[in-house]
């Protein structure tokens, strides 16, 4: 069963940094696509960016672009999200979620991911 956990949020005060990381449990990420998905207080899940398992393309929403960089190391079964230049919009809890190619994972969701389930996720708080 596909199993992922989150990590790596945490209290940030804008325009700082941080690292999200997506581990994999039981299985091997190297055949999946994996995104990351933002939920904002009261909001859906909204698809920030994804990393395809094929080629490595990457993609990323307009509202994250040059601040946010996905990547895989598959030797420690790990998808990683470097955020920086947060902002207080960023605030919210952070997903990771896998398919079989970033097309089948939806940019934004009120359902269940495609593989799996939800994880617990990661709070983000971009706050001064």
């Amino acid at each position: 069963q596909v199993q992922l956990v989150e990590s790596g949020g945490g209290l940030v005060q804008p325009g700082g940094s941080l690292r999200l990381s997506c581990a994999a449990s039981g299985f091997a990420l190297d055949y999946y696509a994996i995104g990351w998905f933002h939920q904002a207080p009261g909001m859906g899940r909204e698809r920030v960016s994804c990393v395809d398992s094929s080629d490595g393309s990457t993609y990323y929403a307009d509202n994250v672009k040059g601040r946010f960089t996905i990547s895989r190391d598959n030797a420690k079964n790990t998808v990683y999200l470097q955020m920086s230049s947060l902002k207080p919009e960023d605030t919210g809890v952070y997903y990771c979620a896998a398919d079989w190619a970033c097309r089948g994972l939806p940019i934004a969701t009120t359902g269940t991911p495609p593989l799996g389930s939800w994880g617990r996720g990661t709070q983000v708080t971009v706050s001064s």
